[in-house]
């Protein structure tokens, strides 16, 4: 037998490993043995498998029951119908965190075909009206399930199941339209990112940069076969350079390259398809009967309707603006005593403002980034962020190699509770690469839910960042924000890790998105804590620990600019709202538009040609359409939470078990504002975030 027949007899013995148990620990992804071929077969599979369920279940003779209808869609055995589930969630999560172009090319094809199935679901007609009929006489549910009837029901509704046919068949085209332009906007976002380079072969050129930013650069040259040094987009590389360079043209030349990604004339340009997505989102919800997206959005979300996403924005504008611009005029006084000393005349530019902040920080402060990197080695943070969930609720993580992962990068962890049992598989994926999108989420490879033999089966849960990598001579040192980025994406694991209800739909993140940030955002208060820092922070060469006196600077330093942050994250929810709240079809320029839109919180100057909207991924392909404003609602419930626990104590189990029991574990079962009055007492107020951020204003 030669080579060639040798491999076509494996090939016709091996299985597909979507098709079978995975025979791994803890049922994890066997990323090892998956194939990209095995997609698309498993897709195809999956929505012939599901077809058949969903036949079976129209076609049951006895009347329409929760058991054998909404029940019967929920939690069907694992490995039948729940293989499209499970093909989809590892497809569409390598797709942003390690894609390649035959990815990029199936997701392409495979795109319309899933929401065509999707909509074949949930407008088929005599599915939904088993599902009407179940809504109408439901009897006897325990509140979760009627939270899981009401969601089913809501979800046919909204996705057009009371539509006549030729309505249906429109919200067919607009939604398959969606989805394809929402793919390619988040495609062509990672190609523009990953294409730009700024090299450097002149050391001159790296004057005012740190070592730590120097040996990137240098590491990413050499990855690429390059002489010198190269910076890209990628945060660790572009924050660093935009920090502390001297050199203010090559500052100019990368601040333009990130703001104007997918704005040239080019097969990236994403003007275009902003623009189309706005308009076909618009339409969807006129179709569905709400005036505006928004209304549609805002219909199951805390804020309600748009009238209180503006009061919230406002009050906020109302109270940190005139904070802001103190803080912009101071900057502004340091740029132009500079500039007088240099004999220049010049005006602060966008791409100043990092590096003058800097300079302001240390002015005041005498603090940067830089100094506490040494503290900060990725390992011992790992460590100090562990050590956290252990001293706030029991729980322990141990490294598992024999848990398969997707790249060498990524590390997987079995997650004990405090009596021992099984609670959680934990990925964390630390670095960029080039088939990684930027930023930092969380995300899910199996959500927890009770199956049908009572099981209480644990989620697998994954943070990905775009943390500082290592370099030949160095391990992964990060800055302060980073480790706030971690502990952000850590809460949100947690919320997935201790789900505890019935039915998977429900459990951990799956809960409204204006609630969704709040365990995220409670977990970054941590960050500047001294006691916290006490449990981790030591000089990765000495082992000496974080002086008191930094530590102190960093309390001293925390509301520094932060009435900037905060105009900065109402500016991005004025501009979602500005799209989404239009009732008539979106013409303008999206350039022009979008300078106006969020006007009323940007004080410094807007130049002619940079764009947000075109890279601005949680609005067009992320899920926060008409919801960006969600982390500022969400920060005012993480400051009013987390002031019980100063009150109590930052490390009090009792507070973080009640915290746990009555919001982390409950997922989605019950109305978010329930869940949060039976931990905190009653409704949150802005008191907390005004105080904690040092803002000194009239009651509002």
């Amino acid at each position: 037998m030669n080579e060639q027949e040798k491999q076509d007899l494996t090939a016709e013995k091996r299985v597909n490993p979507f098709f079978q148990p995975y025979n791994t620990p803890h049922d994890t992804v066997p990323f090892d043995r998956i194939r990209l071929e095995d997609f698309e077969e498993a897709f195809m599979e999956g929505i012939r498998r599901d077809n058949e369920q969903i036949e079976k279940t129209i076609n049951n003779p006895e009347k329409p029951t929760f058991d054998n209808t909404i029940i019967n869609t929920e939690e069907d055995d694992v490995g039948y119908y729940d293989l499209l589930s499970r093909v989809s969630t590892v497809f569409f999560n390598l797709l942003s965190a390690e894609t390649n172009d035959e990815m990029d090319a199936l997701a392409q094809k495979m795109q319309p075909i899933l929401t065509q199935h999707s909509n074949d679901v949930r407008l088929n007609p005599r599915l939904f009206e088993r599902i009407r009929k179940v809504h109408l006489h439901h009897r006897r549910l325990t509140p979760e399930e009627k939270m899981l009837l009401d969601n089913c029901y809501d979800g046919f509704v909204r996705s057009g199941a009371l539509l006549d046919e030729g309505g249906k068949q429109r919200l067919r085209q607009l939604t398959e339209e969606a989805s394809m332009l929402s793919l390619q906007f988040s495609q062509n976002l990672l190609k523009e990112q990953k294409a730009f380079t700024l090299d450097i072969t002149d050391e001159a050129q790296l004057d005012g940069l740190p070592e730590t930013a120097r040996e990137a650069a240098a590491m990413n040259a050499k990855e690429q076969g390059k002489q010198g040094w190269v910076f890209t987009l990628d945060m660790p590389s572009y924050s660093p350079f935009m920090t502390y360079s001297t050199q203010r043209e090559l500052r100019k030349q990368l601040y333009m390259a990130r703001n104007t990604i997918c704005t040239h004339d080019n097969s990236e340009n994403n003007l275009a398809i902003c623009q189309r997505l706005i308009n076909l989102r618009r339409e969807i919800a006129q179709l569905l009967g709400y005036k505006t997206y928004a209304d549609y959005v805002l219909k199951r979300r805390m804020a309600s309707n748009s009238r209180n996403v503006y009061r919230l924005l406002n009050d906020l504008i109302d109270a940190y603006k005139p904070t802001a611009i103190k803080e912009r005029e101071e900057l502004s006084e340091l740029f132009s005593a500079e500039c007088r000393m240099e004999n220049v005349d010049s005006k602060l530019q966008p791409w100043d403002t990092g590096f003058y902040t800097h300079k302001l920080q240390m002015k005041k402060y005498n603090l940067d980034q830089e100094m506490l990197r040494p503290y900060f080695e990725l390992s011992k943070v790992i460590s100090g962020v562990f050590g956290l969930a252990n001293k706030l609720y029991g729980i322990t993580f141990k490294e598992d190699k024999e848990i398969p992962v997707y790249h060498p990068d990524v590390k997987a962890y079995e997650v004990f509770n405090k009596d021992g049992s099984f609670l959680a598989v934990f990925y964390a994926d630390f670095h960029p690469r080039k088939g990684k999108q930027g930023g930092a989420w969380m995300t899910e490879y199996q959500g927890q839910y009770i199956d049908k033999k009572g099981e209480n089966v644990r989620p697998h849960v994954s943070v990905v960042m775009n943390l500082t990598k290592p370099t030949a001579d160095k391990p992964a040192l990060l800055t302060l924000g980073e480790v706030e980025t971690f502990l952000h994406e850590f809460g949100h694991s947690l919320h997935g890790m201790f789900a505890n209800t019935r039915f998977e739909s429900l459990s951990g993140t799956n809960v409204w998105w204006d609630f969704v940030e709040l365990p995220s955002q409670f977990m970054e208060n941590y960050a500047i804590e001294k006691e916290f820092l006490r449990s981790f922070a030591f000089h990765y060469q000495t082992g000496e620990p974080l002086p008191d006196e930094l530590i102190s600077r960093i309390i001293k330093s925390r509301n520094f600019m932060a009435a900037t942050a905060c105009l900065r994250q109402v500016s991005f929810g004025l501009l979602d709202m500005a799209y989404y709240t239009k009732k008539d079809e979106f013409k303008d320029d999206i350039i022009p538009f979008e300078k106006k839109a969020w006007k009323k919180a940007i004080l410094g100057k807007q130049l002619p040609d940079t764009c947000m909207t075109v890279q601005f991924s949680h609005i067009m392909a992320g899920g926060y359409a008409a919801g960006y404003y969600s982390y500022k609602w969400a920060e005012v419930l993480d400051a009013d939470a987390f002031s019980v626990f100063k009150r109590h104590g930052i490390f009090d189990q009792k507070t973080a078990q009640r915290f746990r029991d009555e919001i982390l574990s409950k997922g989605g079962t019950e109305h978010p504002m329930t869940l949060y009055k039976r931990f905190r007492g009653g409704e949150p107020t802005i008191d907390a975030l005004l105080k904690r951020n040092g803002i000194k204003t009239k009651k509002i």
